[in-house]
This record gives structure tokens, sequence and C-alpha cells, in this order.
């Protein structure tokens, strides 16, 4: 292989104009799924963002079933689902695996079905199901920059209210902390992350995505604030490095994304047993 030949193909290749849309969207939702992962995954949420990821599939078949463009219909769906699946958490008495579960299957089950009359969409599916970074428009790049000052300004003029929920909840409503209306705002921002992060990651991984680079830093840091900023920042970075390996291997985007993810989970684990062991 000749490497100068390779290389300029592979600057040639960032220089063009959708590749670099598919960066910046990959690394602002790898920051936002970091930023709200880390919460999700002390919070025990890490199946109801997985439960949220596989719903959206509902969404998009029932926006093709009327007609619609399924990227309009998705985050609405996602928003309604999220608020939906909240409502049953707290009003039934069942276990919140269990529930989520019967929400996710059941909600998998009915899109496959819907979807087997909506013929025209059977060749989309991959896409839908492992995402499409390249197919980034710039009218996402704004959207997702603008969730992405509403994630951070909510986190940020909120911390230690969220910080409070997080860590002890019971402290919280005896303090007087709205709680319910901090997780309704919470799940609501968290299932417009995922919503987006879908076109880029797909339906399968977007789990993934949230969960894996807070599990990371969470082995890394030792305080609750470095917890969150690194678990933005390894979102924001897995995004970056998947994304050059894609176009380095010519491999798909969002596996290589999440591969990458795993890759620094797996540097994560190991950094702790080599420093006990030096001591």
């Amino acid at each position: 292989m000749n490497i100068e030949a390779e290389t300029a193909r592979i600057i040639s290749l960032f220089q063009l104009p959708f590749m670099q849309r598919a960066v910046i969207s990959g690394v602002m939702t790898g920051l936002m799924g970091g930023m709200l992962g880390s919460f999700t995954i002390l919070r025990q949420l890490s199946f109801f963002s997985d439960a949220l990821g596989h719903s959206a599939l509902l969404g998009v078949s029932i926006g093709l079933l009327l007609g619609l463009n399924p990227s309009v219909v998705l985050l609405p769906f996602a928003v309604l689902f999220a608020l939906g699946v909240t409502y049953l958490l707290e009003k039934t008495r069942l276990w919140t695996d269990a529930l989520l579960n019967i929400v996710y299957s059941s909600s998998l089950a009915i899109a496959i079905i819907i979807l087997s009359f909506v013929g025209q969409y059977k060749g989309g599916i991959n896409q839908l199901l492992f995402g499409d970074i390249l197919a980034v428009r710039p009218l996402d790049l704004i959207f997702s920059s603008i969730l992405l000052m509403i994630c951070c300004g909510f986190i940020g003029g909120t911390w230690r209210t969220q910080m409070l929920i997080t860590l002890h909840e019971t402290l919280a409503k005896i303090r007087g902390v709205s709680v319910s209306f901090h997780r309704c705002t919470f799940i609501i921002l968290l299932s417009l992350v995922v919503g987006i992060s879908i076109k880029s990651i797909g339906v399968l991984l977007v789990s993934a995505f949230v969960v894996i680079p807070a599990c990371a830093a969470r082995l890394l840091s030792r305080t609750f604030s470095s917890y969150i900023i690194l678990s933005a920042g390894l979102g924001g970075f897995s995004a970056m490095v998947g994304m050059v390996i894609s176009a380095v291997f010519n491999l798909p985007s969002g596996p290589s994304i999440v591969t990458t993810q795993f890759g620094i989970f797996l540097i994560a684990v190991t950094i702790p047993r080599l420093h006990a062991l030096n001591h």
C-alpha cells in the first residue's frame, strides 16, 4: 500500500462537505450522549435508552404508514414515548426492567408488522438499524447544535440539583426539589438525543452510544464533576476517532464508532488494574 497516496485520499475525503458534516454531527451527538449517559447509568436507566432507541422503529413505521417524513415523526414520537413510559414506571408496581422489556418487545413487534405493509421502505431498513452518518444534512447540524446548547445549559444550570437527585433522590424531595419536573425534563432531553443519534448510529447501536462512554468514564474518574466531563469527552472523542477509522478502512460509520467506544472501555478497565499492580 502506498502510504502517501492513502494519506492524500483520507485528507481529500475529509475535505468533502458531507464528510465534514458527518464528523461534526458525530462529535456533537457523542458529547450529548456521554453527558446524559453519565446520569443515565447512575439512575439505572441504561435499559430505558435501549427501549427508547428500539421504539424509534415504531415511530418511523407509523410515519411511513401515514405518508410522512420519518425524520419529522421520529423526534416527537420519541418524546411522547419516553413520557408515556415514565408515567407507566411511576404508576405501576412492576419492576423497571420487566416493564421496559414489555414496552421494548411490543413496540418492536408492532413496528415490524407495520413495516410489512410499507414495501417501499424495505431497502432502507439497514440505514435505520445501523445508521448512516454520511446522510446528515445542514439542518440536522443546526438542530444538534441547539440541542447540545440546551443540554449544557440544563445540566450546568441545575448541576447541584441533578447531582442530588442522582445520588440521593429522597434527600432531594425532603429539600423541596421538584424531582418529577427534573426527571421529566431529563427524560425529554435524553429522548431527543437518542432520537437524533439514531440517524448516525442506528436503532440497534444507539443504547451503546449512550452507555459505553459513561461506563468507561465511571472507571476512570474519582469525583462526580470529573465523571460527567470525562464521559462527555469520551463520547465526542470516540465519535471522531470512529469516523476516521471508518474513512481509512471503508467501514460502516456507526459500528466503527461503537467499536471505538468499546476499545476505550477495555482500556478503562485495564488502567486501574495496572495502577494497582504497580502499587
